[in-house]
This record gives structure tokens, C-alpha cells and sequence, in this order.
């Protein structure tokens, strides 16, 4: 008998990202399964059409943007009991063929794994590194400050993992664009942590399953394609503050000692400067490829 599996999404104005989603997941996997789209206040008409025209899929309104990772749980727990894995993915995700069935034969194969991720292309058809190393407050602090102006710097490499053998292995954290849960795992650490509206929730996840002793194990046999980042480029004013306050969050949590409040100190101040630089850049960047007629 196949595991039983069902698949969550978050929406916010999905637009035609949703539609290829639905219909990319009917090749991702021989079951048919329940789809929830968590919705987080769309304006779109898109959730509604998409659930309207598809009778295994169900659209939950959360009443308000409350986040990814606390509308994902609003989602599972509206999920049977019985049901032993949950797909959690953006919903501009396109699926590759039995990318989920390949998922779920991994998890077989790793009894421990709490999360299981795909290989994730980009639009482009290149590798998305999704696959990283858990950063610590040195490495996660080099890959801040560096990343964007010295991209071979060595904690963005050790982070990011791209030199490593595509192959299935566990690793610190998977990207949330699309992972398998155990949903015995997910309930052990009490989901994704609702604090982080947008951005390192993932990350947080990753390292809280390993530290309950699960694995997170990346999967290439099993291929999505996401179109990453729609939502963030139309609002980096918004969206780029987000990044940089979970950042801070994440690290924060993990070094929460009174001796250790300069170090968040000097965290918090250093992500500020460059949380404004990076809103500075993105919306001048923005700006310039605006067409003529929208500019002031």
C-alpha cells in the first residue's frame, strides 16, 4: 500500500503560478491526492477558481496574512491524523515527473528522515543550492555580510553546499520551496515556527529536526522547477526587511545567554545596515527596469 501524502500550499495572489502547479502535480505522483491552499489574503480570484474547479482541492482562508510557516500549520492540522507524510510547497512550483513518488521512495529508504527535499531548478534549467549547511553566528554572519559583493567567499560556499556530489545524503536544512514532511517529525517539533512571518523558517525547521534527531535528506532523483522569488521582487521594501529580521531571529534564539547580548547586539545593528542598503539597491534596480510609463 503507498503512503498516504497530502499537499499544502501557500497562497497571496498566486496568479497563473497556482494553475501550472495543479496541473504539473497530476505527473508528480500515481496518487491523487487532497491539496489545501492556505490562503493568506489573496486578491487574485486565482485560490477560489483553482478550488472551484478541482474537487480535491480545498481552499482554507487563514483571515489574514499571517505568514508562511503559520499558515502551513494552520494547514496540516486541518490534515488527518492518519495521513503519514504532507508535501508543503510554494505555490509557484513546477513538478517534474514522479517527483513526489521518488520523494516518498526515499523516505522509505531513510526511516529517520524527518524532511526530504528535491533537486530544485531554476527557470533557467541551473541548480538552485538547496541543500545547505545550518549556519553558525561566524559562517551566517561572513555569508551576510559578503555574500552579495564576494560570492566565493568561504562561508558562502561551506553555507550554500554547491561544490558538494549531487547526490542523496542528509544535510543540515532543505529549502521550504518544497519539502516532504514526516508528519510524526513535524508534530515532534510542533511545526514550523510561526514567529518567522517570511524567510528562515526553513532553516529553523531543518536544525530543530536534527536536533530531535531527524534527518533532513536531499533527494535529486525527484525535480521541481521554481520560479523563486515573485512575490519578494514586486515588494523588496517589505520583503528584504523580512529576510534580515529572521536572520536575526534565528541566530538570537540560538545564542540567548546574558553574556552573549553584545554579539546580538552587534548582529541586529549590522543586519539593519545592510537590510536598508539591500532595500536601496532593489528598489533602484526595480525602478530602472520599470517601463517609462510607470516611473514618478
Amino acid at each position: 500500500m503507498s503512503p498516504q501524502f497530502a499537499v499544502v500550499t501557500v497562497t497571496y495572489s498566486p496568479g497563473d503560478h497556482l494553475h501550472r502547479f495543479i496541473d504539473t502535480l497530476a505527473h508528480a505522483s500515481s496518487e491523487k491526492p487532497q491539496v489545501i491552499l492556505a490562503d493568506n489574503g489573496s486578491t487574485d480570484g486565482v485560490p477560489e477558481a483553482v478550488a472551484e474547479a478541482n474537487a480535491h482541492v480545498r481552499l482554507l482562508r487563514t483571515g489574514a496574512n499571517i505568514g508562511y510557516g503559520g499558515a502551513v500549520n494552520r494547514a496540516v492540522a486541518e490534515i488527518d491524523g492518519d495521513v503519514e507524510f504532507v508535501v508543503v510547497a510554494n505555490p509557484d512550483i513546477e513538478w517534474g515527473s514522479e517527483a513526489i513518488d521518488r520523494l516518498l521512495d526515499a523516505a522509505q529508504r531513510w526511516p529517520r528522515a524527518g524532511s526530504l527535499g528535491p533537486l530544485i531548478h531554476e527557470p533557467d534549467g541551473s541548480i538552485y543550492p538547496s541543500a545547505r549547511e545550518v549556519p553558525g553566528l561566524l559562517g551566517g554572519a561572513g555569508h551576510a555580510v559578503l555574500g552579495t559583493v564576494w560570492a566565493g567567499n568561504p562561508w558562502t560556499r561551506r553555507y550554500r553546499q554547491e561544490n558538494e556530489a549531487v547526490s542523496e545524503r542528509p544535510v543540515g536544512w532543505l529549502s521550504g520551496s518544497c519539502l516532504l514532511l514526516r508528519r510524526v517529525a513535524f508534530d515532534s517539533v510542533y511545526g514550523f515556527d510561526s514567529r518567522y512571518f517570511m524567510y528562515m523558517e526553513d532553516v529553523d525547521l531543518g536544525d530543530r529536526l536534527g536536533r530531535a534527531g531527524w534527518r533532513n535528506v536531499y533527494v535529486p532523483a525527484a525535480e521541481v522547477t521554481h520560479d523563486k522569488g515573485h512575490a519578494a521582487g514586486r515588494r523588496p521594501e517589505l520583503m528584504l526587511p523580512a529576510h534580515h529580521e529572521s536572520a536575526y531571529r534565528f541566530q538570537a534564539d540560538r545564542h540567548p545567554l546574558w553574556w552573549q547580548a553584545p554579539m546580538r547586539l552587534g548582529l541586529r545593528v549590522g543586519l539593519a545596515v545592510r537590510s536598508r542598503i539591500a532595500v536601496r539597491s532593489a528598489l533602484k534596480q526595480r525602478d530602472k527596469t520599470a517601463p517609462e510609463k510607470t516611473r514618478i
